[in-house]
């Protein structure tokens, strides 16, 4: 489909092709490499401005990935156009994130429960006062089991959505620590 035939400014896909679920890395190469080493017949469903996106099946279930860019602003742009565009009801973001938890290393799972954010991009709705994004109960739930299971080990809590990729404010991470941020 051309991007001048699309409903969305970001996303060109036949209709009914966008799963109803949908994981979201920031990286589209990481999106890419998730449909080539976890889905079965990917199809890569939208190229404009780089930012790929597949449908595929996991075991028996049709499944898309889709990149979102860095930052808030990029990744509501996203989220939006796929939720009002192309009928998805759900997003799970995943790929990698700073960990800064005391007992959180390299390479640990860290499933959020709720995201904190210094970003202001949430006024557009009027809300009075600043309201924490939280996880699903249901989803958050399944996954920590799902970790559990499979024996890894996962930390459950609070994460921190910056519009800084580089912070310089040097006490920035034992404050996030203070109030049990686990990862940036």
């Amino acid at each position: 489909m051309a991007i001048l035939e699309s409903p969305s400014a970001c996303i060109a896909a036949e209709e009914g092709v966008i799963a109803k679920a949908v994981l979201m890395p920031g990286d589209p190469l990481r999106a890419k490499f998730v449909a080539e080493h976890y889905l079965e017949n990917p199809v890569c469903f939208n190229t404009v401005r780089n930012m790929l996106g597949y449908t595929g099946t996991y075991k028996g279930r049709k499944l898309s990935v889709m990149g979102h860019g860095m930052g808030v602003p990029s990744a509501g742009l996203y989220a939006h156009e796929l939720y009002n565009f192309y009928g998805v009801d759900t997003i799970i973001r995943i790929g990698s994130a700073g960990g800064i938890g005391d007992d959180v290393k390299v390479r640990d799972v860290v499933i959020a429960l709720g995201a904190s954010t210094n970003s202001h991009f949430a006024d557009q709705y009027r809300f009075p006062g600043q309201l924490c994004a939280t996880a699903d109960y249901g989803l958050l739930k399944d996954a920590a089991a799902a970790a559990e299971r499979l024996g890894v080990r996962a930390d459950v809590g609070q994460v921190f959505t910056s519009d800084q990729f580089y912070n310089d404010n040097p006490e920035a991470n034992a404050t996030y620590r203070k109030f049990g941020i686990l990862a940036v």
